[in-house]
């Protein structure tokens, strides 16, 4: 390693890459339990040995809910998670004229709903990890009906909860985002321009920050 890592950059690979040098030994993601097209695998970061999907959509995936794995506990080293992170039932799903961004991605009924999807699916994660073995989050914080929502801190929280250390944090910058019409109307919060990648380690040792 000859350059120093830094924790931002604008490109995804980037990251992974940076993440993967520092934190994974073998340089390798084992298992990706919400593959879609598989967007992560490209300039030299080798395709997951396990590729899951709820609804799949590429050839090569298996039909898995990430929250039930059809994998042995203690089994893997690393780990990919890129789940869905919006959460509505509105007229936006279906209207012509509505937000694209819910169109485009993944949507949960509610916020009580994803977030407790997030938790289910950091259990299941903590079960199918080797001890040291690293979960990559990816997330993002959000406004929804006008409320902030902190997803990265909840996230924090609650995988400290189930027994992960928060061992690295990368911000990935965007240089452009999706902005529906209705948004540049009535903006009361700054647009979000920045995702992040967690990378937390399976640990059996509660962490306690004071």
């Amino acid at each position: 390693m000859t350059d120093i890592i830094k924790s931002i950059s604008y490109d995804n690979d980037e990251i992974i890459a940076n993440i993967l040098e520092l934190h994974v030994p073998n340089h390798f993601i084992d298992c990706d339990p919400t593959y879609s097209k598989g967007v992560f695998y490209k300039n030299n970061i080798p395709q997951p040995k396990y590729k899951y999907d709820i609804n799949p959509v590429v050839d090569g995936v298996i039909k898995a809910d990430c929250r039930n794995l059809p994998l042995a506990d203690s089994s893997i080293n690393c780990l990919m998670f890129d789940p869905p992170f919006l959460a509505t039932t509105g007229k936006s799903l279906t209207n012509n004229s509505g937000n694209i961004i819910n169109k485009r991605f993944g949507v949960y009924p509610s916020e009580s709903e994803l977030h407790q999807f997030y938790i289910d699916s950091m259990k299941e994660f903590y079960r199918v990890l080797r001890y040291d073995g690293v979960l990559i989050f990816k997330c993002q914080d959000k406004v929804s009906s006008g409320k902030q929502y902190m997803t990265h801190c909840f996230i924090y929280e609650e995988a400290m909860r189930i027994g992960f250390y928060p061992k690295d944090l990368f911000i990935l910058l965007a240089k452009s985002r999706i902005v529906a019409d209705w948004q540049k109307k009535s903006q009361k919060h700054s647009r979000k321009f920045h995702s992040y990648f967690w990378v937390f380690t399976k640990n059996n040792k509660k962490i306690t920050y004071i």
